[in-house]
C-alpha cells in the first residue's frame, strides 16, 4: 500500500506533497530547522496541520480539506515513530518493552513475548532480553527501540535520526541493522548523514525553508545536486545561473565554462547550476596567465583544516553564494592566506559539470 500526503501549516511556512511506495525507504535531508521532524510530526499525529490530507492505501490518516474534517489519533494511524533517543519504559526490561505493542494491540502475553524474541533477535539483540534501559548502552538501547517498533507492525516506520546520539562504533552497527531490517518496508528516516542515505534510501528528498528543494534516486540526487544543501552533502561547489553553449553565466555576468551532460542537449536561456570539486579549484595572487576558462576574484572569508588539506571557503560579492578551494598547508602558507585577503579562483572546465536546475 502507498503512502500520500499534502499538508500545510502556515504558522510553520510549512508546505509539502509527497508519495511513498510500498516496500520503499526515503531518506529526508536538509539542514536545521528545514520542517523535517514538522514532517514527521504531521504524518504521525503529532503536529495538526492547516490543510491537507494523508492516506496509507485506503486507510485516511487525516483529511482537512474544505468542509471535511477528519482526524485520526496517533496511536490508530498504523505509524510508529522512532526518535534520536530511545525512550524505553525505564521500569520494564527490554523483552517487555519490545511486547508492550502487541500487548496494546490485545495480544497475548505469550505471544507478545514471542514477537518481542523474534525482532530482539532480528536487531541482534536477544542477549539484552533481561536488561532494564539503565543497563544498556547507547546503542544497545536504540536497536531495543527499533524492535519496539516493528513489533508494533507499522505500516509506516518513521525514524527521526535514529543514529544522531550514538557515538561512532555504535552507529555502524545500528546502521547495518536498519539496512536490514527496512528492507520491503515502507520508512522515512530523517538523517543529517550522507551515508544514511546512500546505505537505507531507495528515494532522497531534500528539504529547505518547510519546501522540498529537489528530490530522486540517492546516487542522482548527491552526484548532480540541484540545491545548495545537498552540494554540501557531497562536497561540491554549486553555481546556479543561466545556460549557454559554453556552459552556464551567473546572474552578475561570469561565465562558468564545463561540460554539459552528453545524455542532455542544453537549452539557452534555460536555469541550471555548474557544479566543481573544491580539490578542482587553485589559488592564485593577482592575475593568472594563459587565460584560464574559469578564473574569478573572491575574497577568503575562512580557512579550516580538512583532512589533510586546508579549505579555503570564499565569496565573490553580498549576492553570490560562498566557493570552497582545497590546497595543501604549504601552498597556504606560501601564498600567506588569512580572512579578508582577495585572490582569484581558478577552475578548468574539464572539471566543471553542467546541467539543468
Amino acid at each position: 500500500m502507498s503512502f500520500e500526503l499534502q499538508a500545510t501549516l502556515v504558522n510553520r511556512n510549512f508546505e509539502m506533497s509527497m508519495s511513498l511506495a510500498d516496500g520503499e525507504t526515503i531518506a529526508i535531508l536538509g539542514p536545521n530547522g528545514a520542517g523535517k521532524s514538522t514532517l514527521l510530526g504531521v504524518i504521525a499525529g503529532l503536529l495538526r496541520p492547516d490543510s491537507g490530507s494523508a492516506r496509507i492505501g485506503p486507510k485516511e490518516l487525516f483529511t482537512l480539506d474544505g468542509g471535511t474534517h477528519f482526524w485520526s489519533p496517533p496511536h490508530l494511524r498504523g505509524t510508529a515513530l522512532l526518535a534520536q533517543e530511545a525512550l524505553l519504559f525505564p521500569h520494564l526490561n527490554a523483552l517487555n518493552n519490545v511486547a508492550f505493542g502487541p500487548r496494546s494491540a490485545g495480544v497475548s502475553k505469550v505471544a507478545a513475548r514471542e514477537s518481542a524474541r523474534h525482532w530482539l533477535a532480528e536487531v541482534d539483540a536477544l542477549d539484552l532480553a533481561e536488561r532494564k534501559p539503565a543497563q544498556l548502552s547507547g546503542g544497545q538501547a536504540q536497536r531495543v527501540a527499533v524492535a519496539r517498533a516493528l513489533a508494533a507492525e507499522p505500516e509506516l516506520l518513521l525514524l527521526d535520526e535514529p543514529m544522531a546520539a550514538l557515538d561512532i562504533h555504535a552507529a555502524p552497527l545500528l546502521r547495518r541493522v536498519l539496512k536490514r531490517v527496512l528492507k520491503d518496508r515502507k520508512a522515512i528516516i530523517v538523517t543529517h548523514d550522507v551515508l544514511d542515505a546512500y546505505m537505507l534510501a531507495n528515494r532522497v528528498i531534500v528539504v529547505e525553508n518547510g519546501r522540498i528543494t529537489e528530490e530522486g534516486l540517492a546516487r542522482q540526487v548527491l552526484e548532480k545536486p540541484r540545491s545548495h544543501f545537498a552540494a554540501g552533502l557531497a562536497g561540491l561547489n554549486l553555481v546556479a545561473g543561466t545556460l549557454v553553449p559554453e556552459g552556464m553565466t551567473t546572474p552578475d555576468g561570469r561565465l562558468f565554462a564545463g561540460q554539459h551532460d552528453p545524455d542532455w542537449s542544453p537549452v539557452p536561456g534555460q536555469a541550471g547550476v555548474a557544479a566543481f570539486p573544491p580539490s578542482s579549484v587553485s589559488v592564485f595572487l593577482g592575475d593568472v596567465h594563459g587565460s584560464p576558462r574559469n578564473s574569478f576574484p573572491v575574497t577568503i572569508t575562512d580557512l579550516e583544516p580538512y583532512g589533510d588539506q586546508i579549505r579555503v571557503r570564499a565569496g565573490s560579492g553580498p549576492s553570490a553564494q560562498a566557493l570552497s578551494a582545497d590546497i595543501t598547508p604549504a601552498a597556504s602558507a606560501d601564498l600567506a592566506l588569512v580572512a579578508g585577503m582577495e585572490v582569484r579562483f581558478v577552475v578548468k572546465s574539464a572539471m566543471v559539470s553542467v546541467y539543468p536546475a
